[in-house]
């Protein structure tokens, strides 16, 4: 009886390589899938974190002119060229050339309170293979409002 089962096992000589090969090419692909996803998000996070400094500086681009009093409680009045303007000396001075094609999209003030900022930036992923796209264009907004306490 142990004879058969020796004989019945040569049969399958050389099966575990090709299964080998494969979860090998399919732990390669998963490992370039999933590093590509977190550089994705990463570089969205700074690019997201250069916009939310952008929008700071923004909504503090005012003249002390600006400042009114309404019911003895400092506002503030925020015009779009002046948002704009330090936004952008705020992206030539930061070390923005880390970033692959930094475009600042917008910058303005809609309501004259809060400072709106859209900058975007191309995406390439550190290893290129058949699944992932080439690059892509990221784009994010932040709002930021300065409020006198």
């Amino acid at each position: 009886m142990m004879k058969r089962i020796l004989r019945g096992a040569r049969g399958d000589e050389g099966s575990t390589l090709i299964l080998t090969l494969f979860y090998a090419m399919l732990s390669l692909v998963l490992i370039l899938m999933v590093t590509a996803a977190t550089s994705l998000y990463l570089e969205r996070k700074r690019l997201y974190s250069l916009a939310d400094a952008a929008a700071l500086v923004g909504a503090e681009a005012f003249e002390l002119s600006s400042v009114s009093l309404n019911a003895d409680e400092p506002t503030v009045t925020l015009h779009s060229p002046q948002v704009r303007e330090a936004v952008s000396g705020f992206l030539r001075g930061n070390p923005a050339d880390t970033f692959d094609a930094l475009v600042l999209e917008d910058a303005a003030s809609l309501d004259g309170k809060s400072a709106s900022v859209t900058v975007s930036s191309a995406w390439r992923p550190p290893i290129l293979t058949l699944f992932v796209p080439e690059g892509i264009r990221l784009e994010v907004t932040a709002v930021a409002r300065s409020v006198f306490r």
